[in-house]
């Protein structure tokens, strides 16, 4: 099973990490931010984590003759996501190492510009200015920036993971060619 959480995984991770290289690499600093670019992120995740469930019905219909209990079929959803996980992480970094983005203080200036735009005072402005920048600071550091990133690609794996186990626990749902007759 371990090689297969790898294999999945890994396929996962790429079809996560490469449109986002691909994306820095044709339109830099360009590329769709805010909510589009949140919605693109979550969207190519969801679509990169849909792997979760292919695997464990292909464990459940091939490999265990039509049987998976929600534990195992959980578990391996989460080595995947995990792994795919860890990919993610990395096609950040390379993305952020290819376009030289300061992604922190991109941040930092949007969250400046928000508390601008709700109307907050100066004195709200200078804390959020002030809360910006040391976030800005910590980003910097790759051993605070890379947890970060992997919690942003780890809830979708969960719920991917649970979902799929939920319903892949029952052999009648989704049942292999020929096991239904």
């Amino acid at each position: 099973m371990l090689q297969r959480i790898l294999t999945n995984g890994v396929i996962a991770g790429l079809i996560v990490g490469i449109p986002m290289i691909l994306l820095t690499l044709t339109l830099g600093e360009s590329a769709p931010s805010g909510a589009l670019g949140m919605a693109i992120g979550y969207t190519t995740m969801l679509v990169a984590l849909s792997i979760i469930f292919l695997a464990i019905k292909r464990q459940r219909d091939v490999v265990n003759g039509g049987v998976i209990k929600f534990l195992p079929a959980f578990l391996m959803g989460l080595g995947i996501s995990a792994v795919a996980g860890v990919l993610y992480v990395l096609a950040w970094e390379v993305s952020l190492a290819i376009s030289g983005m300061d992604f922190g203080a991109m941040y930092a200036e949007h969250l400046v510009e928000a508390a601008k735009a709700r109307g907050a005072s100066e004195a709200e402005i200078a804390a959020e200015l002030a809360k910006a920048e040391d976030f800005a600071k910590m980003y910097a550091n790759p051993l605070f920036r890379m947890p970060i990133t992997f919690t942003e690609i780890l809830p979708v794996g969960i719920l991917v993971s649970l979902i799929s186990a939920l319903l892949l626990r029952n052999g009648r749902f989704m049942p292999a060619r020929g096991a239904a007759a």
